[in-house]
């Protein structure tokens, strides 16, 4: 069996770098993207800034006294889904196995190409090609599995290109902080280090049986990780086009009350799919058929987001301008689209960024107990 090479591509501070595109002036400058007010929050940062201190989820102010001199871009995620289009689009044409992880990461399995040309020298190529075909610097790190690359990457951005050989997996891990491994968030390195592992060689040393008893089951992937391990394979790209909901009534109605929650009940449903799916939506739309069969729908575009409080509002308005009260309704609808691969900077952009961490409660309670363990008020 052939040993795997999958390669990770990180487009360089993405975000910042698609605004210096739209106004070069912006290059090498210390720059922000995100709200500028009181209550914004720092979606990107250029490396300049970064330099400053200034980092994703940080608020707009405390930036501002790191780095007075920053310049706040306010962001359009409409552009930055264009480009990473764009980026998707190249990697497409070349690569034989394309993972899309994010709006601006990708991975390829390359698994067998040096019989003919070289992983490496190929990779070379390929990053060369977007960076003509796009304007956007990228690194890249080849490894044998997902992990390794994407630290190797992590480790030599920007506009680096690494490769991990065969069997140096684990001691090009072992120096590294803990929280340096992709599944390893703030609350896991800081319970890792009161128990004195600071670095990902120690934490490969602990007992796999101590992780997976203080993490559960993620905890032996952890270890496994940590030992330099992932099989994990590169999930074969396709772009998704919706998620939809619809409702047909065994009787028409004209009970505004009754489809204001059925649209709030399926619109519940589709919100909680997305976050599962670890996907954002920048479309939002409202289908009504009367009793006649004359069906109508409303769009609205909106920032890409997977808040319960952005969508319902905005469906609870199409729906409002779209219903015509005189006339009995036979089905009502709603339907997500522009979805996009979330990430953490995309939440960033959402109005209702403070509501996130109560979407996740509910939708952990969700998992666990079932759709109707837990529902709005309008539904009881």
């Amino acid at each position: 069996m052939a040993q795997r090479a999958i390669l990770h591509l990180d487009l360089d501070a993405f975000f910042v770098s698609v605004e210096a595109l739209k106004n070069p002036a912006l290059r090498g400058r210390p720059v922000v993207v995100g709200g500028s007010g009181d209550r914004g929050v720092v979606a990107a940062a250029s490396y300049e800034a970064r330099r400053y201190g200034i980092h994703a989820a940080m608020p707009a102010r405390q930036a501002r006294q790191l780095c007075p001199q920053a310049l706040f871009v306010r962001g359009d995620f409409e552009s930055y889904g264009r480009y990473s289009d764009l980026v998707t689009e190249v990697l497409q044409d070349q690569a034989p196995v394309l993972e899309k992880a994010s709006i601006d990461e990708f991975y390829v399995d390359m698994t067998g190409m040096e019989r003919f040309y070289g992983a490496l020298r190929w990779a070379q190529e390929l990053k060369k090609k977007v960076v003509h075909e796009t304007g956007l610097s990228l690194t890249i790190g080849l490894s044998e599995n997902k992990t390794v690359s994407k630290v190797a990457v992590g480790e030599h951005k920007p506009n680096g290109q690494v490769q991990i050989d065969y069997g140096q997996e684990r001691a090009f891990l072992a120096p590294l902080d803990v929280g340096r491994i992709p599944m390893v968030g703030e609350r896991t390195a800081h319970l890792l280090k009161t128990m004195g592992v600071y670095r990902v060689g120690t934490l490969a040393q602990v007992p796999v049986q101590r992780l997976e008893g203080l993490l559960g089951k993620p905890g032996r992937d952890l270890w496994h990780k940590a030992n330099g391990q992932d099989a994990s394979p590169v999930v074969p790209y396709q772009a998704r086009k919706s998620l939809s909901a619809e409702s047909t009534f065994s009787t028409d109605t004209t009970d505004v009350t009754f489809l204001r929650r059925e649209l709030l009940r399926m619109l519940t449903e589709l919100t909680y799919q997305l976050r599962q799916q670890q996907e954002t939506t920048g479309c939002l739309t409202v289908k009504i058929r009367y009793a006649n069969f004359d069906t109508h729908t409303r769009q609205v575009t909106l920032p890409y987001t997977s808040s319960d409080a952005v969508l319902l509002q905005a469906a609870q308005e199409a729906f409002e301008r779209l219903y015509d009260r005189r006339l009995l309704v036979r089905l009502l609808g709603v339907r997500l689209s522009k979805l996009c691969r979330s990430g953490a900077q995309l939440a960033l952009f959402d109005a209702s960024a403070r509501l996130a961490p109560l979407d996740l409660a509910l939708d952990k309670i969700r998992t666990r107990f079932g759709l109707d363990a837990v529902r709005r008020a309008a539904l009881a």
